[in-house]
């Protein structure tokens, strides 16, 4: 195999396989990458885990085809370092890899191909969607999955795409992200996976460097996201998703309007003297005001005023302050709204005006 590249385009596309390749060494072959060329104007690269893979392909002039396994991460740091100039690979016949690029030259242990896993094919009719709207669905669910590896099936976010709607819900027990906006797929009936959380992390690299929509198709075990020359397969995950419109509040009807990046810069501040365990912060609600306030024995109090849009009666409920914080990230400034029942039930927050979107973010209280 013997192929010419531009550093650039090259290193693009390695850049993709980073967090996919796999780093513990549990299977060696798994940190590598798959280099194949196989027509005169491309190569294909590929690496996998084994849950997630990435197929690029990357535009280069083959002199011959062929192809080789080499270490991920080794490669993409020797190209990472080469000046903005044409760069050479070939494969030599005990499966080192050869590479040049002006006056610097490296040799890089390979491996056959034979012993790289195969990675499914996309094969079948696919959906469109628009790149735009698979970046907004993931920022604003991705936060809410859990980090604990034993709630398995609460280990991604469940996706609902209809003839006419996409939604999006994660959530981690103690929080829940819903997402929802209209689009046009042409098929018919329901579809309902559960993407893991390192599958979105992917996918969200892949559309947030494009406009081209996404092609996506699901068969019994894996999950097909096309984006232009870039193919992202996963595993499904397993297990059920729990009933999320059950945890959606109906009947919160004490509403609480506001500006978002008061309320947040407010949250930031008073967060500092929360306890660094549990991060709970205590809302005092008036007519007129939200005093937002924070205890630590060892370290000290904190307490900040922000005017709000309520002439309700008084409700004091406390909050985990991170929780508040991964939202507001996403959603930034302008009026946002908090709905509430009462002190124990599940708080409701959603901005206002949003657009195409129905975003809603649903947090349990904390005791105080």
């Amino acid at each position: 195999m013997i192929f010419t590249v531009k550093k650039a385009d090259f290193l693009k596309e390695l850049q993709f396989m980073q967090g996919v390749v796999e780093k513990r060494n549990t299977i060696p072959i798994l940190s590598y990458l798959l280099l194949k060329s196989y027509d005169p104007g491309s190569i294909l690269i590929m690496g996998t885990d084994l849950d997630v893979s990435i197929k690029c392909k990357c535009e280069a002039q083959v002199n011959k085809a062929g192809a080789v396994a080499v270490q991920a991460k080794k490669l993409f740091e020797v190209v990472r370092s080469l000046p903005e100039a044409e760069i050479s690979l070939r494969r030599e016949e005990t499966d080192w890899v050869s590479l040049t690029c002006e006056r610097s030259s490296f040799k890089i242990v390979g491996q056959s191909v034979e012993n790289y896993p195969a990675i499914p094919e996309l094969d079948g009719d696919t959906v469109s969607i628009p790149s735009e709207v698979f970046r907004t669905l993931i920022a604003q669910t991705i936060f809410a999955i859990t980090q604990e590896e034993s709630r398995y099936a609460l280990g991604g976010a469940l996706l609902v795409l209809t003839a006419n709607q996409i939604r999006m819900v994660s959530t981690d027990g103690h929080r829940l992200a819903f997402a929802e906006t209209g689009v046009t797929a042409v098929r018919s009936g329901e579809i309902r996976a559960l993407i893991p959380k390192k599958t979105l992390s992917e996918l969200q690299k892949l559309v947030s460097v494009t406009e081209e929509p996404v092609q996506f198709r699901k068969d019994e075990n894996h999950l097909f996201f096309r984006v232009g020359e870039r193919l992202l397969v996963s595993r499904m995950l397993s297990g059920q998703f729990p009933n999320y419109e059950l945890v959606m509040p109906k009947e919160n009807n004490r509403i609480i309007t506001f500006d978002g990046e008061l309320l947040h810069q407010a949250i930031r501040r008073v967060s500092l003297m929360a306890d660094e365990r549990s991060r709970a912060i205590k809302f005092n609600i008036t007519e007129g005001r939200i005093d937002i306030s924070s205890q630590n024995s060892e370290v000290g109090e904190a307490l900040e005023s922000v005017p709000v849009d309520y002439a309700g009666q008084s409700i004091v409920i406390g909050f985990n302050a991170q929780y508040l914080i991964d939202f507001f990230n996403v959603v930034g400034g302008g009026e946002v709204r908090l709905e509430l029942k009462d002190e124990q039930s599940q708080a409701q927050i959603r901005p206002v005006g949003n657009g195409e979107y129905d975003y809603r973010y649903v947090i349990m209280p904390m005791r105080l």
